[in-house]
């Protein structure tokens, strides 16, 4: 899936986030969208996945070059936020196997295979108000990477995660991103070294 912008702009009460941003953001490159804390990252990776919608301009999305509903691009993407909440009440397995019911699982991937990539075989039946902040986001990463969705959209992924961590979803990165459209919104250079196109939210003001 390709996604346009066309002259987007968002503002909340009569304060302007960002105006004017022009983008095609094309399926099988990686896209960094950069700027400090409170310049409108997340914002704009809302308006992107069709939870937020804009205040002026437009936003086509394309799949196979043909429109895309706004109501069903739920069903193109996959997204790991800081803000999107875990049920808390599941253990990992009935939390993955939850996700699943509403998601397409990537092929070759299971449960199991899901518990072992994260290292958590231990936890499988812990519930999940007992893991740690590092543990609880290699979970979201790992549910939007196994997705089986054109499109992935992260939100300052490495937040929680200690050094291990960080290198776990570096590995993740790699092995999951290939001919998606992948955007990652970031202030941390190690977050998206990976990426081949910046958009520097900052410019947009």
């Amino acid at each position: 899936m390709d996604i346009i912008l066309e002259n987007v702009g968002r503002r909340f009460n009569q304060e302007w986030i960002f105006r004017k941003i022009n983008c095609h953001f094309i399926q099988g490159e990686s896209y960094a969208i950069l700027g400090p804390n409170g310049s409108g990252k997340s914002t704009l990776l809302q308006i992107l996945s069709g939870s937020l919608s804009v205040s002026e301009g437009k936003i086509n999305y394309l799949s196979n070059s043909r429109p895309v509903d706004i109501e069903s691009v739920f069903g193109y993407l996959s997204i790991a936020t800081p803000y999107l909440e875990l049920i808390e009440e599941f253990t990992l397995s009935e939390l993955i196997t939850f996700h699943f019911r509403f998601k397409n699982i990537l092929e070759g991937w299971d449960v199991q295979r899901m518990v072992d990539f994260l290292g958590l075989v231990r936890s499988k039946n812990k519930e999940i108000r007992y893991f740690s902040s590092g543990m609880k986001q290699r979970v979201k990463l790992l549910l939007a990477c196994c997705t089986n969705s054109p499109v992935l959209l992260l939100d300052e992924p490495t937040t929680n995660l200690d050094r291990e961590g960080v290198d776990w979803y570096l590995h993740l990165i790699e092995k999951f991103s290939q001919n998606r459209l992948l955007v990652v919104c970031s202030n941390q250079p190690e977050e998206y070294t990976f990426c081949n196109n910046h958009l520097l939210i900052d410019s947009y003001k």
